[in-house]
């Protein structure tokens, strides 16, 4: 599909060091900021919140639904860094699908993953409100919701650095938390943790109870569409860069190491749970699998340390959103795809317009939450529900048509390269096609098939204004150009 838009859209600056109310984006991010927030978006709430749910549904053969939704964020990751590392960008595979795919593909992936952050606001101000209401309930649920997005805000206005230090420090905690949660789980599986009275019991939870698999084989697929989303974030780094110094050799680091952040953080630590716990102990679903595996090895105040680190999770993805969606509104802005406030930036390299405008979406959307919670909120998280899966889909089609670009124009930038290209890039359009067909085959209330339909409907009517607003640009730019008779 294409329009008569012209194909090369207006340039975005970022990592350029250009400041002023027209000018860029700073390079405000340090090397270890953006390691950090390389690891932190893989490491979700999702993770600590969602996993017992999986687990009660596929048994030890969870871990092979990890597995299978980490090669295909791996591959992804992959993908995004061969075209990140050739040209860091703000606008990252937004940008790159403009180029691509057309203008239309740019614009709409675009608006659709701003979407996606400004609901996930709301959800992470809720959840962290609910924690900090438990501690202290003289402050009101909803007051703490506004407290937590006030201050980040505030956070992300002051400068891009602020931003990185702030994750710097949220992801350092989950980092710490999870390396001592493997520790601790191992030496406890082999009877080797002083103090703990939990069995030695090895591996043997993972076939003891009915089977790795207790659930047949169809309950990975299950586990699939129950771990997907948990590993949203992970493309979070390569908007990042363009505000580093050398961002092309942050995207090929940080593609590098994804390997080993998905296989340690996530299959290590569920690996913990599942060999700790038999897969259907009631704690898991009841207190968390975390907690429960915590508890299990005898660790005092386990709910309460979780509660603490799942509220550093929380504050890490709102921050991390509403930097994402601040960035992704400035890269549209600077294309021309968005009001040209969003594009412009602050002395200090921030967009501030694009932050309020993010933030001012997330706040109606935390008293969406409070007033409607199930109809229009539920709404907004069906409608935003498979997004996660479009914008894999769209980095997938676009690296098809940017490598042949790079190739063409500078090869020498393909410092990191797809592999088994073009063959492992259309092996992950089928697992992700598959992945959204088997969506549907889940009823549920709010399941599956909710999601698809109505993030369908909602990218079909962003594709749909982009096409009629090109064609518009396009006749009045003819207009324009056409001579005086």
């Amino acid at each position: 599909m294409t329009t008569t838009v012209p194909k090369t859209p207006p340039a975005e600056s970022g990592g350029s060091g250009d400041s002023g109310d027209s000018g860029g984006l700073q390079a405000g991010l340090k090397s270890r900021h953006l390691s950090m927030i390389a690891i932190g978006g893989v490491i979700g709430a999702g993770l600590f919140v969602g996993s017992g749910s999986g687990i009660a549904a596929a048994g030890p053969g969870i871990l092979v639904s990890y597995a299978l939704v980490g090669v295909l964020v791996v591959l992804v990751m992959r993908m995004l860094g061969e075209m990140a590392a050739a040209n860091p960008t703000s606008g990252s595979f937004s940008a790159y699908a403009d180029r691509a795919l057309g203008r239309w593909a740019g614009f709409t992936i675009g608006w659709l993953y701003w979407f996606f952050w400004v609901v996930v606001l709301a959800v992470e101000a809720t959840a962290g409100a609910k924690i900090l209401a438990g501690w202290i309930p003289a402050v009101p649920q909803w007051g703490w919701a506004l407290i937590v997005m006030i201050v980040l805000t505030a956070t992300n206005l002051v400068s891009v650095s602020s931003y990185g230090e702030f994750e710097f420090w949220f992801a350092g905690i989950k980092v710490v938390a999870i390396a001592a949660f493997i520790v601790l789980g191992g030496l406890a599986l082999f009877g080797l943790l002083p103090g703990s009275d939990h069995p030695a019991s090895g591996f043997s939870n993972l076939t003891a109870h009915g089977g790795f698999l207790p659930n047949g084989p169809g309950a990975i697929l299950t586990g699939v569409l129950m771990v997907v989303f948990s590993f949203m974030g992970s493309e979070i780094v390569t908007l990042a860069a363009g505000e580093t110094a050398d961002p092309r050799a942050a995207v090929t680091k940080a593609t590098n190491s994804v390997i080993w952040r998905i296989a340690v953080f996530y299959l290590g630590s569920i690996l913990v749970v599942v060999s700790l716990l038999r897969w259907n102990d009631p704690a898991i679903l009841k207190d968390g699998s975390y907690v429960a595996a915590l508890s299990s090895i005898g660790i005092p105040h386990a709910a309460q340390i979780m509660n603490t680190i799942v509220l550093t999770s929380v504050l890490s993805c709102l921050n991390s959103g509403l930097y994402t969606a601040s960035r992704m509104a400035f890269s549209l802005g600077r294309r021309s795809d968005a009001p040209a406030a969003f594009g412009q930036t602050t002395g200090r390299g921030v967009p501030r317009a694009a932050i309020l405008a993010s933030v001012v979406f997330g706040f109606v959307a935390v008293a969406f939450n409070y007033l409607w919670p199930d109809t229009v909120f539920q709404f907004l998280l069906n409608s935003s529900g498979a997004i996660a899966l479009f914008v894999w889909l769209v980095i997938c089609f676009s690296q098809l048509r940017m490598r042949k670009i790079i190739e063409r124009e500078s090869p020498e930038k393909l410092v990191v390269r797809m592999w088994l290209y073009p063959y492992l890039t259309w092996a992950t359009i089928a697992l992700i096609t598959f992945v959204l067909g088997y969506m549907l085959t889940d009823t549920a209330d709010g399941g599956g098939r909710d999601q698809v339909v109505l993030s369908t409907l909602v990218a079909a009517a962003v594709v749909a204004f982009a096409v009629i607003r090109g064609r518009l640009s396009g006749r009045k730019a003819a207009q324009d150009t056409a001579p005086l008779s």
